[in-house]
């Protein structure tokens, strides 16, 4: 079975030229996803994950940060169906695959 974790984060909206939108994923629980991902990394050394947020599942990749957390984009399509905006804080569901 693959790890699931289950925690609430509050979306952002990313500053530069593209208006992408993420959650991060705090430190400990960034941790803790590491010690299940121990082998070979995708590109930026991603991590293939589904979520869910609200009834809206989704295939995706979180990415790390310099400062040891990971960053999880939402998506246009998520947030439409979520009725989700910059500065919602939200329940997710993120299993590793």
């Amino acid at each position: 079975m693959d790890p699931t974790f289950s925690f609430k984060a509050e979306i952002w909206l990313w500053s530069g030229k593209a208006a992408w939108h993420f959650i991060t994923i705090d430190k400990k629980l960034s941790d803790e996803i590491k010690q299940f991902n121990e082998g070979p990394r995708l590109g930026f050394g991603s991590v293939k994950v589904q979520v869910q947020i609200g009834a809206t599942k989704w295939k995706t990749s979180i990415f790390p940060e310099k400062k040891g957390t990971y960053l999880l984009p939402i998506k246009a399509a998520v947030r439409k169906n979520e009725g989700l905006k910059v500065g919602d804080t939200v329940h997710i569901v993120l299993t590793l695959i």
